[in-house]
This record gives structure tokens, sequence and C-alpha cells, in this order.
């Protein structure tokens, strides 16, 4: 049985991971000219997508790949006073087990998992999609698949190509971000150095085998800018409109902008969907389900949306008309849940009031300062589904071979 994946990010390879184990072909077609290494920024996998990682063989190589980024200065806008905390313990407090890496480094990790028993074609799109299964790219010649899956992200192709302009799916839910990539000129090792006001945060972290830093900008808007994702020059106009005498620090990082060689720039978006599966095709990751990147714990939404898609499949017989309803029923809960996750997450993170300002410093110190019982109890006293994350159960889907019927 022969299966398409658009999309070689993070869905696309663990899900390619784990149909090919289960004795399906599968080609993986992605539109950048090789693996991504722009820069990209720090995601978060929590303890279900850690499981499956390990599942896969990969999990030394992902902890040996994390940021180690352990402690967090966060400079509230208007005081002089810093506030320090412990971020192991905060990440502790939210999730028994969790590491954060770099995103390109983890693509590379599950690419590499899969590069030898799959079928990668990189420097291409798909352009069309027959309801028999017959695909179109941009470059190379039609080719015939039994199913296609849509791993190609938040402006996914196989998402409108299937199911309409992506304005019917997304839900913005008030703010935007961007991350660019800098000289780490305070020699930042182990260290989030944050400033934070009403409506806008802005945090600098390198990892332990950067050369460089990274630096995340979050800001709110109650309506959505006129601006296209792929408006780059845009895109750095508003950022520095949004942050505009903040602070010294920030400034500095904002000189930045025309010199960062990666650059990224996005509205907080999720994407809401009654169903992602028509016919012969599904959606996987934030094609399907984003519960806003940069605050929702997408990246593990996605590796274990990947790991149960393929599951159900296996479990099916390659019955994709029950394979997919039952993939869409053992996520459903899990994508409700992070999406009630992001929208608390975007609130604390990104203040609405000088109150809150205080309160995010001042809530990381204190739980960063309690022992572990009681630092949970007041996360989840604070932010909602704090530990949704590691909430999330999956069946256990054994590896058993099949030869599914066409």
């Amino acid at each position: 049985m022969r299966i398409l994946v658009s999309g070689a990010g993070v869905a696309g390879p663990v899900l390619a991971y784990w149909l090919t184990r289960h004795g399906f072909s599968v080609t993986v077609v992605e539109c950048a000219p090789a693996l991504r290494r722009t820069g990209g920024h720090a995601v978060d996998l929590f303890r279900p997508a850690m499981n499956v990682s390990e599942k896969m063989g990969v999990l030394p190589r992902i902890e040996e790949r994390a940021t180690g980024t352990t402690r967090m200065t966060v400079h509230p806008e208007g005081s002089r006073r810093p506030v320090r905390a412990d971020l192991s313990r905060i990440f502790g407090a939210a999730s028994d087990r969790h590491v954060e890496i770099m995103r390109d480094d983890l693509s590379e990790i599950y690419h590499d998992a899969t590069r030898d028993d799959v079928e990668y074609v990189f420097g291409d799109s798909v352009t069309a999609i027959s309801p028999d299964g017959e695909v179109r790219f941009a470059q190379a010649s039609p080719r015939r698949f039994d199913l296609v899956v849509g791993a190609d992200g938040l402006h996914s192709t196989v998402r409108r190509l299937v199911f309409g302009e992506e304005s019917r799916h997304h839900a913005f839910i008030g703010a935007y971000f961007g991350v660019l990539t800098l000289p780490n000129a305070p020699g930042l090792d182990g260290e989030l150095l944050m400033h934070v006001g009403v409506g806008r945060t802005v945090g600098m972290y390198g990892a332990r085998h950067l050369g460089d830093a990274r630096a995340l900008f979050l800001f709110r808007s109650e309506r959505e800018l006129d601006c296209d994702h792929r408006d780059v020059p845009r895109q750095k106009e508003l950022l520095r409109g949004a942050f505009a005498g903040m602070h010294a620090d920030v400034d500095r990082w904002l000189d930045e902008l025309d010199r960062t060689p990666a650059f990224y720039f996005d509205s907080i978006t999720q994407v809401r969907m009654d169903t992602w599966s028509r016919g012969r095709v599904t959606l996987v990751g934030d094609a399907g389900y984003s519960p806003g990147p940069a605050v929702g714990g997408s990246t593990s939404l996605s590796v274990v949306g990947a790991y149960v898609l393929a599951g159900e499949l296996v479990r099916a017989g390659g019955d994709h008309q029950r394979a997919f309803p039952a993939y869409e029923r053992a996520m459903a809960e899990h994508v409700r849940g992070s999406r009630a996750a992001a929208l608390s997450a975007a609130k604390t993170l990104i203040p609405t009031s000088r109150l809150g300002v205080r309160g995010l410093a001042q809530g990381a110190r204190l739980i960063s300062a309690l022992p572990a019982g009681p630092s949970r109890a007041l996360l989840r006293l604070t932010t909602k589904s704090a530990r949704h994350h590691d909430s999330v159960t999956v069946d256990d889907y054994p590896l058993s071979p099949v030869a599914p019927a066409r």
C-alpha cells in the first residue's frame, strides 16, 4: 500500500517511521530543497511524545541535543528589579517527562531515523489530488497513491486543495510571534532572558551546542493585521512597531532584524475543523489541528497524532474508511485540551495588564522555589490545563506488519 506524506518537518517523518514499520510503502514530499536548517526555535516534547520517541529509539539523541535551558531572568517592564527563577523546576511542575529542543534538530533526528526506509523527495510540492489517488506535483510527473496525508503545517497545501482556503479553518487567537537568529552577545548559557510588558513579551536564549542565539517575540493584537505570511519586510516592520521603546536590550535585538540569517513570523492561530479526513486524504499535526504555534504544545501533539494515525491504519488493516474516523476519535479529546491549554498559555505569557505582568514574574519565582508538590498545585491554580500535555494517553500499537488490501 503506497502512502504519500506531504511535509518533512516533525509529524511527517514520525508518521513515515511508524507506517514503514507496519509494512506500508511511504513517500515524503517536501517543498524545501533540503531539510530545513534555517534557525528555527525551541519546541517542547512532553511525556506522551517522549514515550513515542523512546519507542523509535531516538530519545538518547533528543536528550543529547536538548537546549539545556534551566534558568530564567524576567525583567518586568518599568521595574528595575529582575526576577530570577529555576526554569527546570517550572517545567517539572508542568510535566514529569519533558525536553526542550530546537525544532530543526528534532526534525533532523526524526528524518535520520527514516531515511533508509522512506523515499524522500525534496524541492517539490503537491498541486492537485484526485479522488482516485492521482497526485500532481509542481516538478515531478503525476503518481498514484492509495492514501495522501498532509503533514505540511499551519499553512497546509494539502488542506487547501482538499478542504478549501485556510481562512475557513483558521481561528486567530489575538497574538503574533516572531523568531530571529542573532549573535549570542550576552553569552547566554542555559539561561532564558525575558522582558515582559502589557501585551508584549520577548525572550532571548541560547543552546548548549549553538554558536548563536534566538529571540522569540510575542505580542497581542485585537485584530488580524494586514500582513501576508510571506511578506517578510512587512513582518519586520510590525515587530519593530510592537516592541519599540521596551528596553535597551530589546532595541539591540531588534537591530539584528536587518542582519539576521533566519527570521520567522506568523499569527498565533488555531486550526479548527469538524473533520480532518476526506476520502483518501487526512491531515496530521498542525495541518489538521494546530492549537497555536509557540503556546500550545503543537510539536508534542504532532508526534502523538502521527503515532496514532499509523497505529489506527494498521489496526484497520489499511482500510482508511475505518482508520481515519478511529484516528479522529482517538485524537479529539487531546486536540480540544490542547486548544484550551494554548488559550490559557497565551493569556499568561502575554499579559493583558500590569497585574498580569507582575503575576507572571512572581508566579515563576514562586513555582520554582516551592517543593514539587506545592509547585504543581500552584501551577494548576494559576494556569488552566497546566498539565494537559502530560495527561494525554494513547493506545499501545504493537508492531505487526500487514499487507493491507488496496
